[in-house]
């Protein structure tokens, strides 16, 4: 029996040594270090990758004037099927990432999975119920954060909203945000939120300020991913780094309440002219220059 057992443990050392190892690199944003640990079996090489990496990093970085937390491991790995897959971002100190074995070069330029995982590293952790917040500030970043940072355009950016946004609007039977569980009202619904906060900032501080600000600051107070905060913190921060009330009563009409807004109206007033599939601006519009400022570079 021992011998059998010697023998087993020597095949299974000899198993391990035969499988391809990980291939590990590094890459520095500023002062943040982050660690990239490619699997085996991925459709692209580790140079691609790394530039995959670093392009979601330095929209981050750009948006937020810092990369979120010093240090970073991000795994990524064969997914069954497709491109780019999910992401899962756990605390504030790993990403996993899934890539199909159809990804190529330019599905990796042109993602916004990584970057909108990487936003989660810059928010607390909030209840369950207000699991819209969190996402929706993630959905709503990313492409903002693209496009400041030349990665995608304006028409880009808000052809995304007037094609998205109205998925997250309540339906019938829908009350407020909180407590949300279908896939539109928690994404979408969270990304509505986060933009008409960016819009009324804007408009009440004439332009001087606007979610970014509240963001940087809760993040300065250590609220990232691997912390827990209540939704009254959040905004209380928030609103103060802004100087307005906006958080707190925006969420008092959409959180608890059911905020049924008139999409068509807003759009009118940002100037953005949705026609065919294109988007053109109005700059004459009462508020084309907050829409302007939001994803200015």
């Amino acid at each position: 029996m021992k011998i059998l057992c010697v023998a087993l443990s020597l095949l299974f050392a000899v198993v391990a040594r035969c499988e391809p190892a990980p291939t590990e690199d590094t890459l520095q944003i500023g002062p943040a270090t982050i660690h990239i640990e490619s699997d085996p079996g991925l459709p692209l090489h580790s140079p691609t990758i790394l530039d995959w990496v670093r392009r979601a990093a330095v929209a981050v970085t750009n948006y937020l004037g810092c990369y979120p937390v010093k240090t970073l491991y991000i795994g990524i790995h064969p997914g069954d099927d497709g491109r780019v897959g999910s992401g899962v971002t756990h605390g504030s100190s790993r990403i996993d990432v899934w890539l199909g074995p159809d990804t190529q070069t330019r599905d990796l330029r042109v993602d916004w999975v990584l970057t909108h995982e990487m936003f989660h590293l810059a928010f607390p952790t909030l209840k369950h119920r207000y699991l819209w917040m969190m996402e929706g500030l993630s959905d709503y970043l990313e492409p903002v954060a693209r496009a400041r940072a030349g990665q995608l355009t304006a028409r880009d950016v808000w052809r995304e909203f007037v094609e998205g946004l109205p998925q997250g609007l309540p339906g019938p039977d829908d009350h407020g945000l909180d407590d949300s569980t279908s896939r539109e009202r928690i994404y979408w619904g969270g990304n509505l939120f986060w933009l008409l906060a960016d819009v009324q900032i804007r408009v009440k501080t004439a332009n001087r300020r606007g979610v970014d600000d509240a963001i940087r600051a809760i993040l300065k107070e250590g609220g990232n991913g691997g912390v827990d905060w209540s939704i009254e913190r959040v905004i209380r921060v928030g609103d103060k780094a802004t100087k307005t009330t906006v958080l707190k009563e925006l969420y008092g009409e959409l959180g608890t309440q059911r905020g049924d807004i008139d999409l068509d109206s807003l759009w009118k007033s940002l100037g953005v002219i949705y026609r065919h599939s294109a988007i053109r601006f109005d700059d004459s519009a009462p508020w084309a220059a907050a829409r302007a400022s939001i994803t200015a570079r």
